[in-house]
């Protein structure tokens, strides 16, 4: 049988397809340098010979003593037991970059998480629209943020499986999408963000679920490991806080938020040798002007969520609350990857989410256009096997990728302004606590 397909439904596919093709042709750019100059170009790490290292730095501390008192990690238990579970202990007896030439387990492991991930991201955009799911799950599986995410090993890559069930449109159970939101929060404490979307929808059960959910996995992981209490914890935050608080560089060097930008001058970065003062200076001027916009458009999107709880998804309103936080904060530019994610759940419909879908695939582009250089570092490229020179400069993409978050960030705000305004038309709002009191 032939699936009737709409009217144009064809010619709707075709910026998809491009700019498909383009994410594409990043990456056969990735693959070329690579070849050529035996490590990954910017926006990849300039440290070649770190590959993987977010993944065995954790985990020689969860094969040896003081990750909280010596080695000061933000990190909570849970991530040392896991890395426990999927790692050989006799591996780290000397250092971490021993543990990972020697711990093929973790390797392994790596790999494992990645296809799993990838495979339910495929899944969950198939569910949601099966004619666009080709691209997107390609963009997204061979997308910078989430090739970013392998390179460096980093723990997103199994919380991100646990994330997909959670947020994503893959399971129903309440009580599965709690548990997996509650190991998402123990991996990534941030990530207790997107729950918030719960509390908007007025999905109380599973949000109160996550809730006890995450302090149980707490403390059986922290009686696990025997260590990482709260007073540990937020000392250690605090900590780093300030320890990276000049670091200036390697925050801005693939970044979420623009905030790094405006600690340029602060630091006497030599930033105006590449991109020129008139530039930097408006760009210092509008950064404020902007993000304010964004937290008061924000602010309405909310209470309008609020008052009308049928007119958004859910995917929708936790990809709002996530998108806004990253744009004051800047845990690191893998975060893209959830980002990205809950976008490509978003249909290819209306002005908003179409903008903003084109800016989750640029986002996905695998290039970066250097604008200039201050140093070279001469080193070992662990994947390419060689002795390499790396340049260290500044990239336009380091002032464009969270360009392209408010972006996607506007075209969903207003476009949900949109529907909570159509929403009016058919019911009043509500201040109702439960959604049950909300009529259909």
């Amino acid at each position: 049988m032939r699936i009737k397909r709409a009217p144009g439904e064809s010619r709707r596919r075709i910026p998809e397809m491009g700019l498909t093709l383009l994410v594409v042709a990043g990456l056969a750019h990735l693959a070329v340098r690579f070849t050529y100059d035996g490590f990954l170009p910017p926006p990849f790490i300039f440290d070649t010979n770190d590959t993987f290292m977010d993944w065995f730095n954790t985990a020689f501390w969860a094969h040896n003593p003081g990750a909280f008192d010596n080695w000061r990690t933000v990190y909570p238990p849970l991530s040392f037991v896991f890395l426990r579970i999927f790692g050989m202990p006799g591996c780290y007896d000397a250092s971490s970059f021993v543990g990972r030439d020697c711990d093929w387990v973790g390797v392994t492991a790596i790999l494992c998480w990645y296809v799993l991930g990838s495979a339910l991201a495929a899944l969950a955009f198939w569910r949601a629209d099966a004619r666009t799911a080709p691209f997107r799950s390609v963009c997204f599986i061979f997308g910078l943020p989430w090739l970013f995410t392998l390179e460096r090993g980093n723990l997103i890559l199994p919380c991100f499986v646990f994330f997909t069930l959670a947020h994503g449109n893959i399971v129903r159970s309440p009580v599965i999408r709690a548990l997996a939101a509650a190991v998402t929060i123990n991996f990534k404490p941030y990530l207790v963000v997107p729950t918030m979307a719960w509390a908007l929808k007025r999905q109380w059960r599973v949000l109160e679920l996550a809730g006890l959910l995450t302090l149980f996995v707490y403390l059986v992981t922290f009686a696990a490991f025997g260590d990482g209490t709260p007073m540990q914890l937020y000392a250690n935050t605090v900590n780093w806080a300030q320890y990276v608080s000049g670091y200036v560089y390697e925050f801005l060097f693939y970044s979420t938020s623009y905030a790094p930008v405006l600690d340029l001058d602060s630091y006497k970065f030599p930033t105006r040798d590449f991109v020129g003062s008139k530039f930097l200076e408006q760009l210092v001027f509008w950064i404020p002007v902007v993000l304010h916009m964004s937290q008061a458009l924000a602010l309405l999107v909310f209470v309008g969520a609020w008052l009308q709880p049928r007119a958004l998804p859910t995917s929708r309103v936790a990809l709002m609350v996530l998108t806004i936080y990253l744009m004051n904060q800047n845990p690191g530019g893998y975060t893209e990857s959830f980002v990205v994610f809950l976008l490509f759940l978003e249909r290819w419909e209306r002005a908003g989410p179409m903008i903003a879908i084109t800016m989750g695939y640029l986002l996905c582009v695998s290039y970066d256009y250097g604008l200039g250089n201050f140093a070279v570092l001469h080193n070992t490229s662990w994947l390419g096997g060689q002795p390499v020179t790396t340049p260290v400069g500044m990239a336009a993409g380091m002032f464009l990728r969270p360009g392209f978050i408010v972006i996607l960030f506007w075209g969903l705000a207003l476009d949900s302004l949109l529907l909570i305004a159509r929403a009016h038309r058919g019911q009043r709002p509500t201040l109702a606590v439960s959604l049950m009191q909300v009529p259909a």
